[in-house]
């Protein structure tokens, strides 16, 4: 028998006194003269506890917003993208601009979302407090770049090259190769700094892409870097939490690329990570950025330069893959006009990469070394070798 029951017997039944019985039982004598009315109108039926819940709720989730919500998780983890509560509510105030009163909150787009079976209870983690957490202060302040593995549908095994803006995770390049050599990784930093400018730091891991410095050298990147004034640095090996931003960026990717049709070349995979790229740097809301998206995380600081080099940024930035013709001369365009650079014969027939920083030229091989590197004449078509 229940409390309800013990009381109504004692009052009804002992003849105890409704004061008693309160007083005893530590219940409320309003509540125990409702308990008796109750009784005495329905009998055994009358002591059943009655649902608070109200007949109405005019703040309710309307069901046209809870089924945008569910079409919208939906289709979200279908392309591979973030598909949480706090992305989804970035899409509604997106489409809802204006009326935001329709839009619900954090926790209630959580609540749909658990209570129609799309939330899987996950183990509890390491707590984010736990974690030394680094941020560069400003946009190009620091770039983190890594490769990453990708398979074609044929089987074929290719790389994926990515850049990261530290400060505002903003992706700078994503390049697909097989395999990503050392001149493709200056080519994608030259590409990337055309359209962002240059960065102050450039942090990698220590992949013979990265460095030479295991073979008491310097790699094609290095020597870039240093002759541009960019600071370069290398994690710690077997440590990839240094480079932790873009190791991220990595599952984030392929993600979104595990739900795409299996590309059948390099083409069509380039192409689903320019499609990615524009999503990711401009539509989808960061976490780690307050909810802004890394475009408009860049956008909002000054941007950090090389420290040890100025460069104008109206200077003409270029990275040209060339062959030597059978005279030993590489031909380069200059602000529409045409000039030839002397190389030697015994270069013949050599494939080259051409570096071109306004009128500073620079000649690499494949294997990154240094062939020639000269101050562009733009008053003369023919620049000859130096007799040195």
């Amino acid at each position: 028998m229940d409390l309800a029951g013990y009381v109504i017997n004692a009052v009804l039944v002992e003849k105890r006194s409704v004061r008693e019985v309160a007083a005893a039982h530590d219940v409320s004598k309003t509540w125990l003269y409702e308990l008796l009315a109750r009784y005495r109108e329905l009998g055994d039926a009358g002591l059943v506890a009655k649902s608070r819940r109200p007949r109405s709720s005019p703040t309710a989730l309307g069901p046209v917003i809870e089924e945008e919500i569910v079409a919208l998780r939906k289709s979200l983890t279908e392309e591979g993208f973030d598909a949480g509560a706090h992305t989804i509510r970035h899409h509604l105030v997106r489409r809802h601009r204006r009326n935001q009163a329709v839009v619900p909150s954090v926790a209630t787009i959580w609540r749909v979302l658990s209570r129609r079976g799309f939330v899987t209870p996950q183990p509890h983690k390491r707590p984010q407090s736990s974690w030394r957490r680094f941020q560069a202060d400003l946009p190009n302040e620091c770039w983190q770049a890594d490769t990453t593995h990708w398979v074609l549908a044929g089987g074929r095994d290719v790389e994926i090259l990515n850049i990261v803006d530290d400060h505002s995770r903003l992706l700078v390049a994503a390049r697909a190769f097989a395999p990503t050599r050392a001149i493709d990784v200056v080519q994608s930093f030259h590409q990337a700094a055309g359209t962002w400018g240059f960065p102050a730091s450039m942090l990698t891991d220590n992949g013979a892409i990265f460095t030479a410095e295991f073979r008491n050298g310097r790699c094609v990147m290095e020597n870039e870097l240093a002759a541009l004034g960019v600071a370069y640095r290398h994690s710690r090996p077997y440590h990839p939490q240094t480079c932790g931003k873009v190791e991220r960026f990595h599952q984030t990717l392929k993600k979104h690329l595990a739900k795409q049709p299996r590309p059948r070349n390099l083409a069509q995979l380039q192409a689903q990570l320019d499609r990615f790229a524009d999503y990711y740097n401009n539509v989808r809301p960061h976490r780690a950025l307050g909810r802004h998206t890394p475009a408009e995380a860049f956008a909002a600081r000054t941007k950090a330069t090389p420290s040890s080099a100025v460069i104008a940024p109206e200077g003409h930035y270029r990275v040209r893959r060339d062959r030597v013709d059978d005279s030993g001369v590489v031909t380069l365009r200059y602000r529409s006009r045409l000039h030839h650079i002397g190389l030697g014969r015994r270069y013949k027939r050599l494939r080259v990469l051409v570096l071109v920083a306004d009128l500073d030229v620079r000649i690499i091989t494949e294997e990154g070394e240094l062939i020639r590197q000269l101050t562009l004449d733009p008053t003369k078509d023919y620049q000859p070798q130096d007799k040195t």
